[in-house]
């Protein structure tokens, strides 16, 4: 089963983007986020008639995600069960055998900034809701915009990305630290030492042009499919395209049940 998550900037203008990238990457299933669609707009006949069945939450203008699989998802959880929340930034569902949660984790703007305070919120609650899910279902794929770089190799400068700068500080990565201690793997991590891999280049100055990039797109595997987890990376080929997204596809492959 091959799973991705993609950050497509606004599905309105990547459709034709994502179309390609899925017929030539031929996903089994796909995690998007910030599509940026309210739910009656979303493209459901188009993809279906690629082969894929979508489950979505969306809003006008910001956020949005969605879960595209080939098979009909199933058990369909939109947004983190208690967390009070207008803002569409997770969702969950069953394909085959393995639980699917799909995250567009909140940016945060700045260190000490109110937003930065509502990340960190919201990935407690997040922690809290994969907890209770890993109970539930072992053999899960917590997938998707994490905002948050994981370690220095995955920053382009880490001078620049510190502990004290949004996306890298203490506080985030404490927060992503603490979701991987429930028994959640980084899949890229797990077959990847290397430093310089992104998922993520800004529009401005060149990033991609540079390679002045960020890691902060995940697939992170629970300890049930560790073993099945054959491969994993990143895909640029969408980042060199015409008016692409910022973000480029992270995915990961699990090998069948044994």
């Amino acid at each position: 089963m091959r799973i991705a998550s993609w950050n497509v900037n606004s599905l309105n203008v990547r459709l034709p983007h994502l179309e390609q990238w899925l017929k030539d990457f031929a996903p089994d299933v796909v995690g998007i986020q910030e599509t940026k669609l309210e739910d009656h707009r979303f493209p459901d006949a188009a993809l279906l008639a690629l082969g894929y069945r979508s489950v979505f939450a969306g809003q006008k203008t910001y956020n949005g995600v969605a879960i595209l699989a080939r098979e009909a998802p199933q058990d369909v959880q939109v947004g983190i069960p208690g967390f009070e929340d207008e803002q569409k930034r997770a969702i969950a569902a069953t394909v085959g055998d393995v639980r699917i949660v799909n995250l567009y984790v909140v940016n945060g703007q700045d260190v000490d900034t109110d937003k930065y305070a509502y990340k960190l919120r919201w990935l407690e609650a997040a922690r809290g809701w994969l907890a209770d899910e890993l109970q539930r279902h072992p053999r899960l794929v917590v997938l998707g915009d994490f905002n948050i770089a994981p370690d220095a190799r995955d920053v382009h400068d880490p001078q620049v990305w510190n502990d004290n700068h949004i996306l890298t500080s203490t506080a985030e990565r404490g927060a992503l630290n603490k979701l991987q201690a429930l028994g959640l793997h980084d899949a890229f991590r797990l077959h990847h030492d290397q430093a310089g891999v992104f998922s993520w280049w800004d529009y401005r100055a060149a990033g991609f042009r540079r390679d002045l990039g960020l890691r902060i797109d995940l697939t992170l595997v629970s300890e049930a499919l560790k073993a099945r987890a054959r491969g994993a990376g990143i895909d640029r080929e969408p980042r060199t395209w015409d008016r692409p997204s910022d973000h480029a596809p992270a995915w990961v492959e699990l090998a069948p049940p044994a």
